[in-house]
């Protein structure tokens, strides 16, 4: 077939798609065919936080040019053509602290560490100092570790020049062939740290860490530039990148003003950048990220020195308290996309990351197994690692990138046009700008538009209550997790659990058969559960037998379920049958329209359905039921 047949051929069967997909549209929506647009497929499109479109099919329509390989400029396909594809990224495991248990002394961190990287770890994680290890313990704690084969990098805020200290100590008295292979990471992040809420050296101390890292013959990076942060105020993954390689911009002005020459600049430089669970867009945004700066260092005159590698976490902001155990799915999700992204290396998060001291019964070391056991099974069973950028060549992912890396840098020139990060910071724009994307976030999140398993949608709502200090907020004002809404209402129910030994209650008043009333009683469950509600099912119920179950149930509210037809012939009088038995609240799960026109004690107080603000009606509902 030539050329042009083929051209032909798969146009012919594009309008053929689209001819179809219209005609299911026009059927759903009830319309005529001649009533949608030409391109009809695009109704089905969606957009982003940042505002890039998603469309429902990509086609060799979409095809775009074929980017150079890994490791030439501008790295969109990564940043090291050599990286051992039996191995895959570095499995990044956190070691030095877990939220809530306080450090560990050094001797039982050094086995810690050396269990864990003889179980697949391959490059640590340290925290040092203020929730650390003290960095004097750094010679006991890495005693036994060949940093030439583990990459180490370290968090230790306002004492890292102490930790430096210390572990440029042990590597001067070590003795190593290769100190090139000796990759560290000094995690200095003057300029992320004070929106992460924690601290840091000032610039002035952190140039001389530079100028000292630059002196060594190991491989050193003084400077993170700490995307998470964004991320975690509630940015969306466009702003988390414009907003990293600002702040990366910035530290480079402040090298180069110091008399440091721009390639040795851009080589002190590390991202760390969050991995959700949605995967597509965690693979664009990784490979997007990496053209971003090359770009940076391209204007800046160095493109070879472009390449500064990537650290992925798993999102915090994505994890729930409730149901923990589904943390588990999302953490998978996040490390495939940022590995399949091209991530150098990936820390998952423990499932019971969100919970201050873990999950009840959950040892911290099956907890820290899993995480890395994740990763290994990606990596080892999965193969995932044994191709470089195997997202290359896909429509979907190579559109979604160059549109994702276009809106980032978007907002990059909307922080340099106010001045440049510290500038943008101090005005509060740029902090105001992830506020109005986190503000519609959390608005898709209370209507169930984004589906929060275990919280929003299919609670369980007979999962053991959580103590009060597991709950306690942390770092709530950096770190504003999606799920909190709806917990917050879980956690007023655990009160009222205790209180009374009984959840709140309402009472679910099913009309008609099994069949005509499953699916909004089930609806009207899920929905009350999210909120922390026992829904009392008595099965199907006649208007006379209303009285009896509102009386066995002992509630106060009560939401009648049926069909809208079941609705027309029966609903009124089972309202007005409710508050003769004394229910105080009467809501119909179903559209208001039913009721257009009816008046008084036979009209619901209310109406669920699946466009409501779950999170207000259910915090009403908690305070008339008193929780």
């Amino acid at each position: 077939m030539s050329i042009a047949s083929h051209e032909d051929a798969a146009r012919s069967a594009h309008a053929a798609w689209q001819k179809a997909v219209a005609g299911v549209l026009a059927k759903s929506r009830r319309v005529e065919v001649a009533d949608l647009p030409a391109d009809a497929e695009h109704l089905l499109d969606s957009t982003t936080y940042d505002g890039v479109t998603v469309s429902p099919l990509y086609t060799a329509f979409d095809e775009r040019p074929e980017g150079p390989l890994p490791g030439q400029f501008p790295y969109l396909r990564g940043r090291d053509p050599h990286r051992d594809v039996n191995a895959g990224w570095k499995v990044c495991t956190r070691h030095g602290s877990v939220r809530g248990d306080g450090a560990d002394d050094a001797s039982t961190l050094n086995t810690q560490i050396l269990d864990s990287l003889s179980n697949g770890t391959s490059a640590l994680w340290l925290t040092v100092g203020t929730g650390g290890v003290d960095p004097t313990a750094l010679p006991e704690v890495l005693g036994g570790v060949f940093l030439e084969l583990a990459p180490l990098t370290l968090d230790a805020r306002g004492d890292v020049r102490a930790a430096a200290a210390a572990v440029f100590g042990v590597l001067d008295s070590a003795d190593i062939d290769d100190r090139a292979a000796v990759d560290i990471r000094l995690g200095v992040a003057t300029l992320t740290a004070p929106l992460g809420g924690t601290e840091s050296i000032e610039m002035d101390e952190a140039l001389e860490l530079v100028r000292e890292s630059i002196g060594r013959t190991e491989t050193v990076r003084a400077i993170t530039v700490d995307g998470t942060v964004f991320h975690n105020l509630g940015g969306g993954d466009a702003q988390e990148l414009g907003a990293a390689i600002a702040a990366g911009l910035e530290y480079l002005r402040s090298m180069t003003d110091a008399g440091i020459g721009i390639s040795d600049a851009l080589r002190q430089i590390e991202f760390r950048f969050s991995a959700t669970d949605d995967q597509f867009q965690t693979i664009a945004k990784f490979r997007a990220a990496r053209t971003l700066w090359a770009r940076i260092a391209q204007v800046c005159g160095a493109p070879d020195a472009g390449d500064a590698p990537q650290h992925a976490v798993t999102s915090e902001a994505m994890m729930s308290q409730r149901d923990p155990w589904v943390n588990m799915l999302r953490t998978t999700l996040a490390s495939f996309g940022a590995g399949v992204g091209g991530a150098d290396a990936v820390t998952v998060l423990p499932f019971d990351a969100a919970l201050d001291g873990g999950a009840a019964g959950v040892s911290k070391t099956f907890a820290a197994r899993i995480a890395r056991n994740t990763q290994l099974l990606l990596l080892e069973e999965a193969h995932l690692g044994r191709v470089l950028d195997p997202g290359a060549g896909s429509w979907y992912i190579e559109e979604l990138t160059a549109a994702v890396a276009a809106k980032a840098w978007e907002f990059f020139q909307t922080i340099e046009a106010s001045g440049g990060f510290r500038a943008a910071v101090a005005d509060g724009s740029l902090v105001a700008a992830i506020e109005k994307t986190r503000a519609e976030r959390d608005s898709d999140i209370a209507h169930r538009v984004t589906p929060l398993t275990g919280v929003n949608e299919f609670p369980n709502l007979a999962e053991a209550p959580l103590t009060p200090e597991q709950t306690e907020p942390q770092d709530s004002a950096t770190v504003y997790r999606y799920a909190r809404a709806f917990e917050a209402l879980r956690d007023r129910s655990d009160v009222h659990l205790a209180q009374h030994d009984s959840r709140p209650t309402v009472l679910l008043v099913p009309l008609g058969s099994v069949a005509e009333h499953n699916v909004r009683t089930t609806f009207a469950s899920n929905l009350l559960a999210s909120g922390g509600i026992e829904a009392v099912n008595p099965g199907p119920l006649t208007v006379e037998a209303v009285a009896g179950a509102v009386e066995a149930s002992g509630a106060h509210i009560a939401v009648v379920c049926g069909t809208d037809k079941r609705y027309v012939d029966e609903a009124a009088t089972a309202v007005e049958a409710l508050r003769a038995a004394g229910v105080t609240q009467v809501l119909l799960a179903g559209p208001e329209k039913i009721f257009t026109g009816v008046e008084g004690d036979s009209r619901p107080d209310g109406f669920l359905t699946a466009k409501v603000d779950a999170v207000a009606v259910l915090t009403e509902l908690l305070d008339t039921l008193g929780a």
